[in-house]
């Protein structure tokens, strides 16, 4: 694989990436600092499963391309890819009442 560290259209879009990564894993609350906390729960929740994929896709790839190895970049890229899917997934997990326990009458 060439590497694609070098062009400016590859580093904007792996800061956009980034960020959508944030966004996508964005917990809100009543106050800032409720937010932020409740962010970064959310990002240390999932971040063992993501960093668990991400490792296996990495390994599939660098096997299909004869043991080439895969950028840190693309890593990284995979990486905040599949931490949307994952934010998105638990997010709508979360925002539809299914972290909330159940009350008995």
């Amino acid at each position: 694989m060439e590497p694609v560290e070098g062009k400016k259209s590859n580093i904007v879009s792996f800061y956009i990436i980034a960020v959508v990564y944030v966004v996508f894993n964005l917990r809100l609350a009543s106050d800032l600092l409720s937010s932020v906390l409740a962010t970064a729960k959310q990002i240390l929740m999932t971040a063992p499963y993501v960093i668990g994929i991400t490792f296996v896709v990495v390994s599939v790839i660098q096997y299909a391309a004869g043991g080439e190895k895969v950028p840190w970049i693309s890593r990284l890229r995979l990486f905040f890819t599949i931490g949307i899917f994952a934010g998105l997934v638990y997010g709508i997990y979360d925002y539809t009442g299914g972290a909330v326990p159940q009350q008995l009458p």
